[in-house]
């Protein structure tokens, strides 16, 4: 009886003691949890701001300059946001048509620049190229002239200098819809 008694002290007195232990714990298992899910997420931006300038590039280079309005959206996945990466927007995509030397260039129409291609293939109104990139326009936060990251979850993680890398990408002109 003795001995019974001296058990329900000892446990009386541990009562609080696994909810302390749980409360550490789950602290440190949260914070690595939602610290796994943030790295994740910056990751996934990284790559799919590159697939996101290589698909708009793709797609103006066999479209006319003028019917270049719809491709950032496109190459967004259909929204004007990326999905699960709210900071990347249509206004960040960026498209250029560009003369051989690099410059922007702006014949007017597909005949113009067939003409104007045909007659001087470096003819400062030949479009040669067309530029693709996502970069910061200045409407969002910006960090170093990149699109700031934007954390899923304001834990104790400091990600406020993370920008989003800019992103270009040139290739050379196609059909530009000439067919």
């Amino acid at each position: 009886m003795l001995n019974c008694q001296k058990n329900s002290r000892i446990r009386a007195k541990q009562r609080g003691a696994t909810a302390v232990e749980f409360g550490i714990i789950a602290v440190v298992f949260f914070t690595l949890f939602f610290g796994i899910i943030e790295f994740g997420r910056v990751f996934y931006l990284y790559n799919t701001v590159q697939e996101v300038t290589r698909c708009a590039a793709r797609a103006a280079v066999v479209t006319w300059k003028g019917n270049w309005g719809s491709i950032p959206q496109q190459c967004l996945f259909g929204a004007d946001e990326l999905v699960a990466g709210w900071e990347v927007h249509g206004i960040n995509v960026r498209l250029r048509a560009l003369n051989l030397a690099g410059n922007e260039a702006n014949p007017g129409s597909v005949y113009a620049n067939l003409s104007n291609c045909a007659d001087s293939p470096d003819d400062a109104n030949c479009i040669r190229f067309v530029e693709a990139s996502v970069w910061c326009t200045g409407v969002q936060n910006c960090t170093n002239n990149r699109i700031t990251y934007q954390p899923m979850f304001g834990l104790m993680i400091p990600v406020s200098g993370v920008g989003i890398p800019n992103s270009t990408v040139v290739m050379p002109a196609e059909s530009l819809g000439y067919y």
